[in-house]
Protein backbone atom coordinates (compact mmCIF):
# COMPACT_ATOMS: atom_id res chain seq x y z
CA UNK A 1 0.00 0.00 0.00
CA UNK A 2 1.67 3.14 -0.97
CA UNK A 3 2.54 5.83 1.34
CA UNK A 4 2.03 3.51 4.26
CA UNK A 5 4.59 4.21 7.39
CA UNK A 6 6.07 1.39 7.98
CA UNK A 7 7.48 -1.55 5.30
CA UNK A 8 8.07 -5.42 6.49
CA UNK A 9 10.42 -7.02 3.91
CA UNK A 10 10.03 -10.93 3.96
CA UNK A 11 11.18 -14.14 2.16
CA UNK A 12 8.72 -16.96 0.92
CA UNK A 13 6.17 -17.41 3.34
CA UNK A 14 5.91 -21.27 3.05
CA UNK A 15 10.10 -21.31 3.92
CA UNK A 16 10.37 -18.30 5.85
CA UNK A 17 10.52 -18.85 9.58
CA UNK A 18 12.61 -15.83 10.08
CA UNK A 19 9.99 -13.43 8.13
CA UNK A 20 7.15 -15.36 10.02
CA UNK A 21 8.34 -14.24 13.29
CA UNK A 22 8.90 -10.39 12.70
CA UNK A 23 5.45 -10.59 10.12
CA UNK A 24 3.34 -11.76 13.93
CA UNK A 25 5.37 -9.32 15.68
CA UNK A 26 4.36 -6.10 13.52
CA UNK A 27 0.55 -7.97 13.26
CA UNK A 28 0.58 -7.70 16.58
CA UNK A 29 1.84 -4.20 17.44
CA UNK A 30 0.95 -2.24 14.13
CA UNK A 31 -2.64 -3.61 14.00
CA UNK A 32 -3.01 -2.82 18.22
CA UNK A 33 -2.53 0.85 16.80
CA UNK A 34 -4.51 0.48 13.94
CA UNK A 35 -1.44 1.52 11.62
CA UNK A 36 -1.26 -0.69 8.48
CA UNK A 37 2.09 -1.67 6.61
CA UNK A 38 2.87 -2.33 3.16
CA UNK A 39 4.46 -6.32 2.88
CA UNK A 40 6.90 -6.72 0.34
CA UNK A 41 7.96 -10.58 -0.45
CA UNK A 42 11.27 -11.63 -2.20
CA UNK A 43 11.22 -15.05 -3.48
CA UNK A 44 14.44 -16.65 -1.49
CA UNK A 45 17.19 -18.52 -3.17
CA UNK A 46 16.45 -16.25 -7.02
CA UNK A 47 19.30 -14.97 -8.90
CA UNK A 48 18.23 -11.48 -8.14
CA UNK A 49 17.36 -12.42 -4.59
CA UNK A 50 20.35 -11.04 -2.80
CA UNK A 51 20.52 -7.87 -4.69
CA UNK A 52 16.69 -7.15 -3.92
CA UNK A 53 16.97 -7.78 -0.06
CA UNK A 54 20.02 -5.69 0.57
CA UNK A 55 18.32 -2.73 -1.05
CA UNK A 56 15.71 -2.97 2.27
CA UNK A 57 18.11 -5.00 4.28
CA UNK A 58 21.91 -3.87 4.91
CA UNK A 59 22.49 -7.61 6.35
CA UNK A 60 21.18 -8.97 3.23
CA UNK A 61 18.44 -10.81 4.91
CA UNK A 62 14.78 -10.69 5.90
CA UNK A 63 13.11 -9.87 7.83
CA UNK A 64 14.01 -6.15 7.55
CA UNK A 65 11.43 -3.64 8.54
CA UNK A 66 11.93 -0.27 7.59
CA UNK A 67 10.19 2.88 9.22
CA UNK A 68 10.85 6.44 7.85
CA UNK A 69 14.75 6.27 7.74
CA UNK A 70 15.17 3.99 9.69
CA UNK A 71 16.02 -0.07 8.92
CA UNK A 72 15.76 -2.86 11.43
CA UNK A 73 16.97 -5.92 10.20
CA UNK A 74 16.43 -8.18 12.93
CA UNK A 75 13.72 -10.26 14.07
CA UNK A 76 14.50 -9.69 17.62
CA UNK A 77 15.13 -6.35 16.94
CA UNK A 78 12.22 -6.15 15.29
CA UNK A 79 10.33 -7.50 17.91
CA UNK A 80 11.77 -5.07 20.39
CA UNK A 81 11.32 -1.66 18.33
CA UNK A 82 8.10 -2.24 18.16
CA UNK A 83 7.18 -3.25 21.92
CA UNK A 84 8.83 0.20 22.99
CA UNK A 85 6.86 2.16 20.36
CA UNK A 86 3.70 0.15 20.82
CA UNK A 87 3.60 -0.60 24.22
CA UNK A 88 0.09 -1.24 24.49
CA UNK A 89 -0.02 -4.24 22.27
CA UNK A 90 1.78 -6.17 25.32
CA UNK A 91 4.24 -8.13 22.93
CA UNK A 92 5.61 -8.56 26.26
CA UNK A 93 4.13 -9.42 29.69
CA UNK A 94 3.64 -6.35 31.91
CA UNK A 95 4.29 -8.42 35.13
CA UNK A 96 8.53 -8.56 35.75
CA UNK A 97 9.11 -12.10 36.22
CA UNK A 98 6.82 -13.33 33.06
CA UNK A 99 8.67 -10.48 30.71
CA UNK A 100 11.83 -11.36 32.06
CA UNK A 101 10.51 -15.36 31.88
CA UNK A 102 9.48 -14.09 27.93
CA UNK A 103 12.95 -12.87 26.90
CA UNK A 104 14.66 -15.21 28.02
CA UNK A 105 12.27 -18.01 26.03
CA UNK A 106 12.89 -15.45 22.84
CA UNK A 107 16.14 -15.45 23.11
CA UNK A 108 16.69 -19.00 23.80
CA UNK A 109 15.15 -19.77 20.45
CA UNK A 110 16.75 -16.96 18.57
CA UNK A 111 20.05 -17.94 19.26
CA UNK A 112 19.60 -21.63 19.84
CA UNK A 113 17.98 -25.01 17.97
CA UNK A 114 20.52 -25.27 15.52
CA UNK A 115 20.07 -28.85 15.08
CA UNK A 116 16.34 -28.45 14.57
CA UNK A 117 16.77 -25.84 12.10
CA UNK A 118 18.86 -28.06 10.30
CA UNK A 119 16.78 -30.96 10.08
CA UNK A 120 13.76 -29.54 9.90
CA UNK A 121 13.44 -26.67 7.90
CA UNK A 122 9.81 -25.11 7.84
CA UNK A 123 7.94 -26.24 4.91
CA UNK A 124 4.18 -25.68 5.60
CA UNK A 125 2.76 -26.58 2.74
CA UNK A 126 4.97 -30.00 3.01
CA UNK A 127 3.55 -33.22 5.44
CA UNK A 128 6.94 -35.33 5.65
CA UNK A 129 7.16 -37.78 8.52
CA UNK A 130 10.73 -37.00 9.72
CA UNK A 131 12.94 -39.68 11.95
CA UNK A 132 15.15 -36.45 14.10
CA UNK A 133 18.44 -37.28 15.18
CA UNK A 134 19.14 -37.48 18.37
CA UNK A 135 20.23 -33.60 18.81
CA UNK A 136 17.47 -32.67 17.18
CA UNK A 137 15.30 -35.13 19.45
CA UNK A 138 16.95 -33.00 22.20
CA UNK A 139 15.76 -29.64 21.44
CA UNK A 140 12.54 -31.01 20.87
CA UNK A 141 12.27 -32.05 24.20
CA UNK A 142 13.33 -28.85 25.20
CA UNK A 143 10.96 -26.81 23.54
CA UNK A 144 8.01 -28.66 24.48
CA UNK A 145 9.64 -28.40 28.38
CA UNK A 146 9.97 -24.17 27.39
CA UNK A 147 5.99 -24.56 26.70
CA UNK A 148 4.91 -26.55 30.00
CA UNK A 149 6.47 -24.08 31.98
CA UNK A 150 5.51 -20.98 30.50
CA UNK A 151 2.03 -22.22 30.01
CA UNK A 152 2.09 -23.66 33.77
CA UNK A 153 3.41 -20.26 35.54
CA UNK A 154 1.88 -17.82 33.50
CA UNK A 155 -0.25 -18.61 30.59
CA UNK A 156 -3.23 -20.59 32.60
CA UNK A 157 -2.92 -18.69 35.71
CA UNK A 158 -3.47 -15.82 34.05
CA UNK A 159 -6.68 -16.57 32.46
CA UNK A 160 -5.92 -14.61 29.20
CA UNK A 161 -5.60 -17.12 26.74
CA UNK A 162 -3.93 -20.41 25.56
CA UNK A 163 -0.47 -18.90 24.53
CA UNK A 164 2.45 -19.09 26.71
CA UNK A 165 1.96 -16.04 28.53
CA UNK A 166 -2.06 -16.36 28.42
CA UNK A 167 -2.34 -13.15 25.81
CA UNK A 168 -0.65 -13.69 22.99
CA UNK A 169 2.67 -11.99 22.49
CA UNK A 170 6.28 -11.61 21.14
CA UNK A 171 7.26 -15.70 22.80
CA UNK A 172 4.82 -16.77 20.60
CA UNK A 173 5.78 -15.11 17.09
CA UNK A 174 9.11 -16.84 17.95
CA UNK A 175 7.79 -20.32 18.85
CA UNK A 176 4.77 -20.25 15.72
CA UNK A 177 7.53 -21.44 13.31
CA UNK A 178 8.51 -23.92 15.58
CA UNK A 179 4.45 -25.30 15.91
CA UNK A 180 4.87 -25.00 11.97
CA UNK A 181 7.46 -28.03 11.90
CA UNK A 182 6.17 -29.69 14.28
CA UNK A 183 2.77 -30.28 11.76
CA UNK A 184 5.02 -30.85 8.87
CA UNK A 185 7.21 -33.43 9.97
CA UNK A 186 4.66 -34.88 12.42
CA UNK A 187 6.59 -34.09 15.74
CA UNK A 188 4.57 -36.20 18.33
CA UNK A 189 3.47 -33.41 21.58
CA UNK A 190 2.01 -34.54 24.54
CA UNK A 191 -1.30 -32.78 26.11
CA UNK A 192 -0.05 -29.11 27.17
CA UNK A 193 1.87 -28.97 23.81
CA UNK A 194 -0.42 -30.21 21.44
CA UNK A 195 -2.78 -27.80 23.13
CA UNK A 196 -0.58 -25.24 22.77
CA UNK A 197 0.43 -25.80 18.87
CA UNK A 198 -3.52 -26.15 18.34
CA UNK A 199 -3.82 -22.49 19.43
CA UNK A 200 -1.16 -21.42 17.65
CA UNK A 201 -2.93 -22.64 14.47
CA UNK A 202 -5.87 -20.98 15.15
CA UNK A 203 -4.46 -17.65 15.87
CA UNK A 204 -6.07 -15.59 12.89
CA UNK A 205 -2.41 -14.00 11.86
CA UNK A 206 -1.06 -17.27 11.40
CA UNK A 207 -4.04 -18.51 9.60
CA UNK A 208 -3.66 -15.40 7.65
CA UNK A 209 0.32 -16.14 6.38
CA UNK A 210 -0.23 -19.74 6.23
CA UNK A 211 -3.10 -18.91 3.68
CA UNK A 212 -0.95 -17.11 1.63
CA UNK A 213 2.11 -19.62 1.63
CA UNK A 214 -0.62 -22.35 0.69
CA UNK A 215 -0.83 -20.56 -3.01
CA UNK A 216 2.73 -18.84 -3.31
CA UNK A 217 4.32 -20.51 -6.50
CA UNK A 218 7.54 -20.52 -5.46
CA UNK A 219 9.34 -24.33 -4.90
CA UNK A 220 12.62 -24.44 -3.20
CA UNK A 221 14.37 -27.94 -2.94
CA UNK A 222 15.04 -28.92 0.08
CA UNK A 223 17.05 -32.22 0.79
Amino acid sequence: MAGAEFTLVVGNKNYSSWSLRGWLAAKQALGSAGVDFEEIVVPLDQPETAERIRRHSPSGKVPALKHGELAVWDSLAIGEYLAERFPEAGLWPADPTARATARCVVAEMHAGFASLRAELPMDMRNRAPASPSSRTLADIARIQALWHDCRGRFGEPSGEGPFLFGAPGLADAFYAPVVSRFVTYGVPMDGAAAAYAEAIQAWAPYAQWLAAAEVEPWVLERP
